[in-house]
């Protein structure tokens, strides 16, 4: 029996919270292992078309470390260029998000 492509991509999600989850609680005992659960999220995300919104700025997207922001993860907002600066301190990749101050 074959699942539809929406049942399959339930799944998936299901599947990719747990593996973040786990990537999660794993990260301090066992980085490697940590990475290795986000690649799977990844590949899942991949195979069955699902977007990971969210979740797509808690990791690197170079070493697939979960950023902690003090632990594996610096962030600096940088005022002249208007950016948050994420620095992965695995791996050294930087990640700028644009950010708009707000207008009063």
């Amino acid at each position: 029996m074959r699942l539809s492509k929406e049942e399959q991509r339930k799944i998936a999600k299901e599947r990719i919270k747990i593996l973040f989850r786990l990537a999660k609680e794993y990260l301090k005992k066992d980085l490697k292992l940590s990475q290795r659960y986000i690649e799977l999220a990844r590949k899942i995300a991949l195979r069955t078309n699902v977007r990971l919104k969210k979740l797509k700025r808690k990791f690197c997207r170079k070493c697939n470390t979960l950023l902690v922001p003090g632990y594996t993860a610096r962030i600096r907002l940088n005022k002249k260029h208007k950016t948050i600066n994420v620095t992965c301190l695995v791996c050294g990749n930087i990640k700028r998000y644009p950010y708009y101050p707000k207008k009063h």
